[in-house]
């Protein structure tokens, strides 16, 4: 059985009210039944620490409904807040899109 895939592109900056707008859609990706969900900040071009927050809570509300949530496409400005905030060890993360087909749904 497959499970159903959710791709969510952010794009700008994720900051404060861009992170409780992340919440809000993730809840709602959710609600609908999706089981893995995707997060492609391909067009992200900075973070702060209310967005990091916001990610963190995103993981939580897909964990606590039993699923996963992955990350790829991450800006090098992203990379780095992951590593010093060690974030890179709770998120794990794909080059792009590609990769995460390649090795997240081929094993399904």
């Amino acid at each position: 059985m497959s499970e159903s895939v959710t791709v969510l592109e952010l794009s700008g900056i994720l900051d404060g009210i861009r992170g409780n707008e992340l919440r809000r859609e993730v809840s709602a990706i959710v609600a609908n039944g999706s089981e893995i969900l995707l997060i492609d900040m391909k067009e992200v071009k900075f973070i702060d620490s209310s967005g990091l927050g916001a990610l963190v809570s995103a993981m939580q509300i897909v964990r606590n409904a039993n699923g996963k949530l992955f990350v790829c496409s991450i800006s090098d400005q992203v990379r780095m807040l992951f590593e010093l905030t060690k974030m890179d060890r709770i998120f794990q993360t794909f080059t792009d899109q590609d990769e995460f087909n390649r090795q997240v749904l081929a094993t399904q």
